[in-house]
């Protein structure tokens, strides 16, 4: 619940009609408040930096070969639902502070409510997926090579998008357009609200709290027991290390190279789920406060809401730029595809085992594959 509700969350109940025949003709005025110029400005920059974003690291992992795997097959996942909600909600979504009413008509305001559960659903539970993945990884890495380990990645996506469309489903039928009266009650303006004015108080105050729990709080706990488990396990690992390397038992390099490579990994999803509670929790907030709080609304929770809301939408474009930066791998590839700066002498390089989101298989899967017999696609120029 975050763009259509936002037009209704200081109105009460009682000034709404359902009964459009009692609409008045009106016009969508445009406010003459900071965030009606501010908001469409930034979800602008954020339509066009998402879009290029998530759009070249969808091509990438599509195009080479080499990056289809486990880890990346997830970050596509999660590039998927933010393209989409980029696409479908945040053209409509940048004028919500523009306007005094939603000029959108009510299939928008189901649509739109609709995507962006399915949105932030697809994400929540894919970092969830991508967290127990790094854990099997680190403290179970035999069992990764059991099965069919692509095949259950495409499984757990799709139960993943599935999932997301169920939780979506209510908000897509509750959701609909209500009739404010202006302030001199000369007409009314259409509003898109989650929570029509004869909705029960319970489903009010319920529904967002069991959508931070669902979207939020008990993802975020599980996650964390995952990390704890793990942070457990290379803590354990490296005391006992010495005493393993006085009887003879020391690490080889190839097996070293394979830990840092999954801790890498590791860190790489940690900071997409910081991400995520970074641009989230601000809104989970604001919406409890909201329906839950009887104290009143102020400048403070006015910015807040905002805040909370461009967060929201922000969390869309960031990861595949954060990829960029954490991932050597990526990062080449990016260059490549959208800089074409790399020139063929560093194509070699990609085989390099410094890949954050490629080099993880297993010391048996590494024995018997070359990772430098990968081809000529890495050598030919793409630029």
């Amino acid at each position: 619940m975050t763009t259509m509700t936002i037009l209704s969350e200081n109105a009460t109940n009682d000034n709404y009609t359902n009964n459009s025949s009692d609409a008045k003709t009106h016009i969508s005025e445009i406010t003459e408040s900071p965030e009606s110029v501010v908001v469409p400005i930034l979800f602008t920059i954020v339509f066009v930096v998402g879009v290029v974003g998530n759009g070249t690291l969808i091509f990438i992992v599509l195009r080479n070969k080499s990056m289809r795997n486990v880890p990346n097959i997830f970050v596509v996942c999660l590039s998927v639902g933010d393209l989409m909600l980029l696409l479908t909600s945040a053209p409509f979504s940048a004028t919500v502070f523009t306007f005094t009413s939603w000029p959108y008509g009510e299939f928008m305001c189901k649509f739109n409510e609709f995507m962006q559960t399915v949105s932030v659903g697809v994400s929540v539970f894919t970092l969830t997926a991508l967290s127990l993945d790094r854990y099997i990884a680190i403290v179970h890495p035999m069992s990764k090579h059991m099965g069919k380990p692509t095949l259950l990645t495409i499984v757990t996506v799709t139960v993943i998008w599935v999932m997301a469309v169920v939780f979506a489903i209510p908000d897509c039928y509750t959701s609909r357009l209500e009739y404010q009266p202006t302030t001199d009650n000369s007409t009314y303006i259409p509003v898109c609200v989650l929570y029509p004015y004869d909705f029960p108080l319970w489903y009010t105050k319920g529904h967002p709290m069991l959508r931070f729990v669902i979207f939020f709080l008990v993802p975020m706990i599980v996650i964390g027991l995952f990390y704890a488990l793990m942070a457990k396990i290379l803590i354990l690992s490296s005391k006992k290390m010495p005493c393993e390397a006085t009887k003879g038992l020391a690490m080889n390099q190839q097996q070293q190279r394979q830990i840092e490579a999954r801790l890498k990994v590791a860190k790489v999803v940690l900071s997409f789920v910081v991400i995520f509670v970074i641009c989230w929790l601000p809104r989970h907030i604001y919406l409890l406060w909201h329906y839950w709080s009887p104290s009143e609304y102020n400048m403070f929770w006015h910015v807040f809401k905002i805040t909370g809301f461009c967060l929201t939408y922000m969390y869309s474009c960031v990861n595949p730029y954060a990829l960029y930066f954490l991932s050597s791998q990526f990062r080449k590839y990016y260059n490549r595809s959208l800089f074409c700066c790399c020139p063929k002498a560093r194509y070699n390089s990609l085989n390099e085992p410094t890949s954050v989101m490629y080099n993880f298989n297993s010391t048996m899967r590494r024995g018997s594959t070359s990772l430098t017999g990968a081809g000529p696609m890495h050598t030919q120029s793409m630029c």
